[in-house]
């Protein structure tokens, strides 16, 4: 059953998604369960043989009133196709006017023991196709879910860039819990109703045709009783959601906001505008629980009817001793009937409610494989082969670059960086500059022309191979939920202890580190909560320090960092990037002031380049980028006093 009133409203308060191919999805899911099919082979003998136990227990309790509880009824043959004499529908003994009392006892005793052992079959197969078909379904699920994982991975990041990182998570989310639902749940649950409904209906048509169709009179109404107080239910709980979600962002943003509220007094406005959508909230649930709570005693009173139609008409019938549109009725029959009857009906309203579980499945399961079959726009080619230790030559001929077809981000790039030098690439915001250096580790493709590193086309050797020989440093650091000593050994899990400490100190992070509660064992809290901008910063600097790269990318790497910190790290930064070749995209003069090249990229172009010195002698863009920024950054800045830094190993 449902559940109760709160897994009706976990089915109706859903929106139904309706499936556009479920016959290519059924198919593709059922792939999935080729490796378990030995469970749902199980399944499906459980679920016939649970379903022949109920369908046989109405029969056993028609032929107990009929052969033991009334044995004179059964010597008049109204039990149709019984003859006398014949053991033909009592199980445990013949039809004949001579059997003893004791007789009629041991075999009534016989027949409620059956009985018994049925209803108990039926239970303990009932149970373990459940647990069968959730065993084979949470196998499924888990090898679905690493599936969409891998794949997540193998995305280039101009997928992300187009779709919210929400929707993707609701792929493992939300659309597998619906789709887990359907499998553990709904579809054991249609499947087995599905049967027992013809099955019980070919019973009640074999005994008696006329009696079969009255006694189904009713299931019409059922369906359209279930299908329009589900569809009013499922309107009711999508405004609900709606009404919660205005609730969520009202609390969420007051929270937020709660500072501003009591600096200008407005506690009593914000109070009025929660209690407002709060109501609204309260209201959609009244009304959306209102048609689900009705659901449930129309049908039983549909029941209740269908149960008289069937008591009426055999019970006229029996009393006038005539037949029933040709069917000689005994009251053992009409006790089989009623049993067809209640268990005829109690599929019908599982039925249609969970078929809106196992479309929003289907649909569900549309969606993950709709992504697992996103093609990647960086591939590897089929013949890429490892990519050799770098020594540090990049060139861009002619690079065209764009995330939209015809909207291009880099315009005829043209550049070369010789092993071991330094090359500052500034700009305005949307110029290009993260473009220009993405390029370097492939996390995108050149539309146009081609980027080389030592000669080879970063196209032509695998992703793996080469941006392990690349150290990446983002003004965004990203930590993970872990301790301090494995978010620095990140890119490089082999690393000794002592080379993780050495790393830090030499990104100057060991001082902060020491004083944590636990020290490099301190657990992180989420992206790195409570340590500061400077200080992930710093990690992450530790982090490229130890992977120890050919090449070293740092995207705006000391942006976040305040000035002290930055003169501290500025000499660890720059033994990092001695004997290596450096992209740096900075605001800081110091990184820049002292690069082998400087890159102006304007619009998507390199609209000059040169030394510090030689672009400010120019007086064009740089000029005016140095006389804005960089000019004011100089005369405040005190002379550096950097630490001697020992040398890095290679």
């Amino acid at each position: 059953m449902m559940g109760g009133p709160g897994g009706v409203q976990r089915l109706f308060g859903q929106d139904t998604l309706k499936p556009k191919n479920t016959g290519a999805t059924l198919a593709r899911l059922a792939g999935y369960f080729k490796s378990w099919w030995p469970a749902l082979l199980a399944v499906v003998v459980l679920m016939i043989i649970g379903t022949w136990t109920q369908v046989t227990a109405p029969e056993l309790l028609g032929q107990a009133v009929d052969c033991y509880l009334s044995p004179q009824a059964s010597t008049q043959a109204q039990i149709p196709g019984l003859s006398t004499g014949v053991k033909n529908n009592c199980w445990f003994t013949t039809v004949s006017t001579t059997r003893t009392t004791n007789d009629l006892l041991q075999g009534l005793g016989s027949l409620v023991l059956i009985t018994i052992v049925l209803y108990l079959v039926g239970s303990i197969t009932g149970g373990l196709q459940f647990f069968m078909m959730t065993w084979a379904g949470q196998h499924v699920l888990m090898k679905l879910r690493l599936d969409v994982f891998k794949h997540l991975h193998r995305l280039s990041l101009g997928y992300y860039a187009q779709n919210e990182v929400g929707n993707l998570m609701s792929r493992i989310t939300n659309d597998t819990d619906a789709l887990q639902q359907a499998l553990s749940f709904a579809l054991v649950n249609v499947t087995s109703g599905v049967l027992l409904i013809v099955w019980i209906a070919y019973k009640m048509l074999s005994l008696s045709l006329a009696y079969g169709l009255l006694s189904m009179a009713v299931v019409p109404f059922m369906f359209l009783a279930t299908m329009w107080f589900s569809g009013q239910a499922r309107k009711a709980f999508r405004r609900s959601r709606q009404e919660i979600g205005n609730v969520n962002a009202d609390l969420q943003e007051s929270i937020a906001g709660v500072r501003e509220a009591q600096a200008f007094s407005r506690e009593t406005e914000n109070i009025a505008s929660f209690r407002q959508v709060n109501a609204a909230n309260r209201d959609a649930n009244i009304r959306a629980v209102a048609f689900t709570s009705a659901l449930a005693p129309v049908l039983e009173a549909l029941g209740y009817i269908a149960i008289m139609i069937v008591t009426v008409a055999g019970g006229l019938a029996l009393l006038r001793d005539q037949p029933l549109f040709g069917t000689v009725v005994s009251l053992g029959l009409i006790v089989t009937f009623l049993g067809y009857v209640q268990r005829f009906n109690q599929p019908i309203q599982q039925i249609s409610v969970l078929w809106t579980n196992i479309q929003n499945a289907i649909a569900g399961s549309e969606r993950i494989f709709g992504l697992l079959d996103t093609v990647p726009d960086v591939q590897d080619k089929p013949d890429a082969r490892p990519m050799p230790h770098i020594k540090g030559r990049i060139v861009f001929d002619d690079v065209w670059a764009e995330y939209k077809p015809g909207e291009p981000v880099l315009r005829g790039i043209n550049l070369v960086a010789e092993p071991g030098q330094t090359i500052a690439v500034v700009g305005p915001t949307g110029a290009g500059k993260t473009t220009l250096v993405n390029l370097i580790p492939r996390f995108y493709d050149v539309t146009k022309g081609l980027v080389t590193i030592d000669g080879i086309d970063v196209r032509d050797v695998s992703s793996a191979s080469l941006r392990r020989q690349i150290g990446l440093v983002l003004q965004d650091t990203f930590l993970f939920s872990d301790t301090v000593i494995n978010n620095i050994r990140y890119g490089r899990p082999e690393a000794t202890d002592e080379e993780v400490t050495a790393a830090a100190k030499m990104a100057r992070a060991d001082q902060f580190i020491d004083r944590l509660p636990n020290g490099y064992n301190t657990v992180l809290g989420e992206r790195g909560s409570g340590l500061s901008q400077g200080q992930r910063q710093l990690i992450a600097i530790a982090r490229a320090i130890l992977s120890n790269p050919a090449l070293l990318i740092l995207d705006e790497a000391t942006s976040s960092v305040d000035t002290r910190t930055e003169r501290l790290i500025q000499g660890a930064l720059e033994q990092l990037m001695s004997n290596r070749t450096s992209f740096v995209i900075a605001h800081r003069l110091s990184t820049v002031r002292n690069a082998d090249e400087v890159l102006v990229v304007l619009g998507g172009e390199i609209v000059e380049r040169g030394r510090h010195e030689e672009l400010l002698a120019l007086k064009g863009r740089y000029y005016d980028l140095y006389m804005s920024q960089f000019r004011l950054e100089e005369e405040r800045e005190p002379p550096a006093r950097v630490a001697h830094v020992a040398p890095a190993t290679s």
